[in-house]
């Protein structure tokens, strides 16, 4: 099989920027503990107060994008991946460009000349990560970059799709289109819940590009959100796992599988009406550093063996390999090799 490009991921590349901070601080700014959200006026002087505090630190990240960078460094085969998002035409689009190079992965930014890239604070709080997205360059993403030859080419070269919902906010024009390909040419096409707030306020476009979903991957928070947003009156989560695998398909030619993670609870897998529990890596609280990157460093263990053909089961362990590498370091980082067997 050729493993060149197999792997295309669309997302908002953004720019961690990562420090330790107190309740007063979530106080402050009105965070709540282990959320995501996106910033308003009220957070914006966050940025420069963290990066003030001494245990900043500055990775590249964005949820697709470290999916794909933890995707490509588990993959044994280089050039696997590709990767497209908006960036400013600034040092941190520079950065971001050569940290994501350096992972290996093969990159084509759409470079807005109009806004900065985008950043994400990454309060981190007892090991419990809260996000504050300020998508600047991210939100600038247009459905013409796609459509160009050097990128669309991509595009067909993957066989496997995988775009975090938090993209919805931004092009889900982009989305339907690399969906209707990946249906029509019987490819796989996989997208993530990524925050209750997708489920809740961009509930119309999540329903167009459901249709299209052969996996559908999320935590127990945002699954909860989701069927209190359409209805289904159950917080049980293996339960919303089987409704969501059961939701209409646009092609037949793949079932629907839904993975549903629980942090330390087992990963919830629901497939041909059947839902299966996977047990994670035990981790004692004193080895976690922090929670940021642990559900996107999932996708990406997962992403790594299903394009190389191998059983649910194998992903989800390699999903749970990966985040549990991912907690016990700052950030979606990694050690320089895998060892996962």
């Amino acid at each position: 099989m050729e493993y060149d490009g197999i792997l295309l991921g669309m997302g908002n590349p953004l720019l961690d920027i990562s420090a330790v901070v107190d309740q007063d601080f979530l106080n402050k700014y009105d965070i709540k503990p282990n959320n995501a959200i996106l910033a308003e006026d009220k957070h914006l002087p966050m940025y420069d107060e963290m990066s003030a505090k001494p245990t900043v630190e500055y990775i590249a990240g964005g949820a697709t994008q470290n999916s794909i960078r933890v995707a490509q460094w588990m993959l044994p085969f280089p050039g696997a991946t590709s990767y497209m998002g908006s960036v400013g035409k600034d040092k941190y689009g520079e950065e971001m460009k050569k940290n994501a190079k350096d992972a290996g992965v093969n990159v084509h930014y759409y470079e807005d000349e109009t806004a900065p890239t985008g950043t994400c604070a990454v309060c981190v709080l007892d090991g419990e990560r809260s996000l504050v997205a300020n998508l600047s360059a991210a939100n600038c993403y247009k459905v013409d970059h796609l459509k160009k030859p050097e990128n669309w080419a991509l595009v067909e070269k993957a066989k496997f799709y995988y775009i975090a919902g938090f993209f919805l906010t931004v092009s889900p024009e982009s989305i339907q289109l690399v969906a209707e390909h990946a249906a029509a040419a019987n490819k796989i096409f996989s997208m993530n819940l990524s925050a209750p707030f997708i489920c809740e306020f961009f509930r119309d476009p999540q329903e167009k590009a459901l249709p299209y979903m052969d996996f559908v991957f999320g935590n127990e928070t945002e699954a909860r959100t989701f069927s209190k947003v359409h209805g289904w009156e159950t917080d049980n989560v293996e339960e919303i796992a089987l409704k969501i695998s059961q939701w209409p398909k646009a092609s037949g030619t793949h079932k629907r599988i839904t993975v549903i993670t629980q942090g330390a609870d087992p990963v919830v897998v629901a497939e041909d009406g059947k839902v299966k529990l996977f047990p994670v890596i035990p981790l004692s609280k004193e080895k976690l550093v922090d929670t940021n990157g642990a559900g996107d460093a999932f996708v990406g263990g997962f992403l790594s063996q299903l394009v190389q053909g191998k059983p649910i089961a194998d992903c989800v362990r390699a999903g749970c390999y990966a985040s549990n590498v991912i907690i016990q370091r700052s950030g979606c980082t990694y050690p320089e090799k895998p060892d996962f067997a």
